[in-house]
C-alpha cells in the first residue's frame, strides 16, 4: 500500500524547458512524488517555481534531478545538498474503522474503502455512504445505498451484494411497458430493469439513485432522485 516520496533540499537550479524556457536558482525543496511528478519550492507560496507532471521518467545522478515527459524537460542541479531523504507515503482518507484482516485501520479516499497496512481495498459507488457501522459477519464497514429503496450492505460486495438485495426487492416487481413481459433486475455495466423477452423485446431502464415514490401514467415506478422525481424511463414526462 505504501509508495515512496523523495525528498532534496539544497542551494538548486532549477531550469525548465517546454514552450518556453524558465530557470530559478535559490534554496528549494524538490519533491519527486510516486507518480513521477517533480515540484521544485521556494519559501514563497503553495505555488511551486518548477514542476513537471508525471513525467515518463526521473533520474538522479552526480547531483543533477532530470525529469522528462514528452518535448518537456526540468533540470534541477544541487549545487549545495542541504538534506535529502525517501519517505513512504500512502492514500490518506476520512478514518472509517478497523481492518479485520490486519487489524490496521481503514480509510475512505477517493471512492476507496482500504487499509493503510495491507493490500485490502473496496470500491464505493459514488452515492453510496459508509456507516459508522460494521458487518455482523466479516466485521467491515457497513455501506447505505438507495436504488429504489434504500439498503445497508457490506463494502465488501462478495460478503453483501448491493445487486442481490435489489434483485430480492424488484426483480419482476415492474411490467414491461412495451410487451406482456417482466422486467428483472440485471447488471449490465450498471443495473438495470430489462425486459425478460430480450432479445425480442430490448425494452431496458438504468435503474437510477433514489427510492421508488408512486407510480408514473404510465404504469412505470416514479423515483425520487438527488436530482428531483423522475420516472423510471428517462424519456417520460409524466412523473
Amino acid at each position: 500500500m505504501h509508495d515512496e516520496v523523495r525528498v532534496v533540499a539544497g542551494d538548486c537550479t532549477a531550469t525548465f524547458d517546454g514552450r518556453t524556457e524558465r530557470e530559478h536558482r535559490g534554496d528549494v525543496v524538490t519533491v519527486v512524488k510516486p507518480d513521477n511528478t517533480v515540484l521544485v519550492h521556494d519559501a514563497d507560496g503553495y505555488q511551486p517555481v518548477a514542476w513537471l507532471t508525471r513525467a515518463e521518467s526521473v533520474q538522479f545522478v552526480d547531483g543533477v534531478l532530470d525529469a522528462r515527459e514528452g518535448d518537456q524537460h526540468l533540470r534541477v542541479e544541487v549545487h549545495d545538498e542541504h538534506g535529502a531523504a525517501r519517505h513512504p507515503v500512502s492514500r490518506a482518507g476520512v478514518p472509517v474503522g478497523g481492518c479485520p484482516t490486519c487489524e490496521g485501520r481503514l480509510v475512505l479516499a477517493r471512492g476507496s474503502v482500504l487499509c493503510r497496512t495491507c493490500d485490502d481495498e473496496y470500491s464505493i459507488p459514488r452515492d453510496g455512504a459508509v456507516l459508522d457501522e460494521s458487518c455482523p459477519v466479516c466485521g467491515l464497514p457497513v455501506l447505505r445505498v438507495e436504488r429504489g429503496a434504500e439498503f445497508e450492505v457490506c463494502i465488501d460486495r462478495d460478503c453483501q451484494s448491493i445487486d442481490d438485495r435489489v434483485t430480492e426487492r424488484f426483480d419482476r416487481e415492474w411490467d414491461c411497458p412495451n410487451c406482456d413481459g417482466d422486467l428483472r433486475v440485471l447488471r449490465r455495466g450498471g443495473l438495470i430493469a430489462g425486459c425478460e423477452r430480450y432479445p425480442e423485446c430490448d425494452t431496458g431502464f438504468g435503474i437510477p439513485t433514489g427510492v421508488v415514490d408512486g407510480t408514473c401514467d404510465c404504469g412505470l415506478p416514479v423515483f425520487e432522485t438527488p436530482s428531483g422525481r423522475r420516472c423510471l424511463d428517462t424519456d417520460c414526462a409524466g412523473a
